[in-house]
Formats: structure tokens, C-alpha cells, sequence
């Protein structure tokens, strides 16, 4: 299972945070990783230089062989939380593709 981590220009892309934003990914989805080729991961701040709740926004691209990509995101006060909730919905969506393609073999 492949992992890209990009960042928008207010997100400094550090070794540390793509390190620590692949094993976040992984740790949720690392039981299917035999069906998905490639994540992806795009990490953004929507207020750049304004606080405020659910700033951070982290979108998931994953894609499963033979199936279209399944996309989801996620917002909250921080890259690490926003990043753990997309990671969830997408452990959701993904285990709701699959079973709807095992339900058709």
C-alpha cells in the first residue's frame, strides 16, 4: 500500500508530519491493504493566519484495484485529529465498497 502525503503552502511538509501522517494512515488501514493500491493524503489549512475550531482539513484518496477511487474528509482543530477522522470514514467506506464487490462474486 503506497502512501503520498502532500500539503497546501500554509502546512509546513515536514519529514516528521508526512512520517507521522503515513503511520496514522496505515495504522487504520493496514488490515486492507491488500485491496488498495494507492492513498492519498492533502492536508490543508482553510484559515490560513485565522484561528478557529475544525481549521485543519485532511482529504483521502484511495485507490482499490479494479474499482474506481473512494474519496473522503475530514476537519478538525488539528492536521493529527483531521487526519484520524478521514482515516476512519474512509476504514467505513472501504469496508462498504468491498463487501458490496464480494456480495456480486
Amino acid at each position: 500500500m503506497h502512501i503520498e502525503v502532500s500539503t497546501d503552502n500554509s502546512i509546513d511538509g515536514s519529514e516528521a508530519l508526512i512520517t507521522l501522517i503515513k503511520g496514522l494512515v496505515h495504522q487504520d488501514l493496514k488490515y486492507l491493504e491488500d485491496h488498495i493500491t494507492r492513498i492519498e493524503v492533502h492536508l490543508s489549512d482553510a484559515s490560513t493566519g485565522k484561528s478557529g475550531p475544525k481549521r485543519m482539513h485532511c482529504m483521502l484518496e484511495a485507490r482499490l484495484s479494479g474499482d474506481r477511487p473512494t474519496v473522503v474528509k475530514d476537519a478538525a482543530e488539528t492536521i493529527e485529529q483531521a487526519t484520524k477522522g478521514a482515516a476512519s470514514k474512509m476504514k467505513h467506506a472501504l469496508e462498504t465498497t468491498l463487501g458490496k464487490l464480494s456480495d456480486h462474486h
